[in-house]
């Protein structure tokens, strides 16, 4: 019959989910790390989709890094103002972030602005379903999370 072996250091303490491992200053850092490294690669997706395949130029790389500047830049706002907002917002929000950064990436394929605005709306449908149905079923009538 098999026993569960005895823990060392006195009980483990479980308030309501899993505990947090990571020191404040690993949040802090990747709070701000994973936009700035998303957004490098969104610079240097849109640069690549608007050369479409020819030589890099000065120009081509200044639109990368501006483009990177501009995502890191609105992905850090949403981060921190959308949770301050109800759940239909807070979703709202997040997905027409992710529509227009996938419609704008689109758009730099050459293709019509008409067919980008559609990929854009799919995408932030899309996106709004996943995060409301998140939101929704974590948090209470009031918009408190649920632990």
């Amino acid at each position: 019959m098999a026993h569960a072996a005895p823990a060392s250091g006195g009980p483990v303490r479980m308030t309501g989910g899993s505990p947090d491992v990571f020191s404040p200053q690993v949040h802090l850092a990747a709070r701000y790390g994973i936009p700035v490294v998303l957004g490098l690669v969104y610079g240097y997706w849109a640069a690549a989709n608007r050369r479409g395949g020819g030589e890099i130029t000065g120009w081509n790389i200044l639109f990368g890094f501006v483009t990177a500047l501009a995502f890191i830049v609105l992905c850090i706002a949403v981060a921190t103002f959308a949770p301050l907002l109800k759940r239909e917002l807070h979703s709202l929000v997040k997905s027409a972030f992710a529509g227009a950064a996938v419609g704008f990436l689109y758009s730099q394929t050459g293709e019509s602005v008409l067919r980008s605005a559609a990929l854009g709306l799919v995408v932030t449908a899309g996106v709004f379903a996943v995060f409301f149905y998140r939101y929704y079923t974590r948090e209470d009538g009031e918009g408190n999370r649920i632990r």
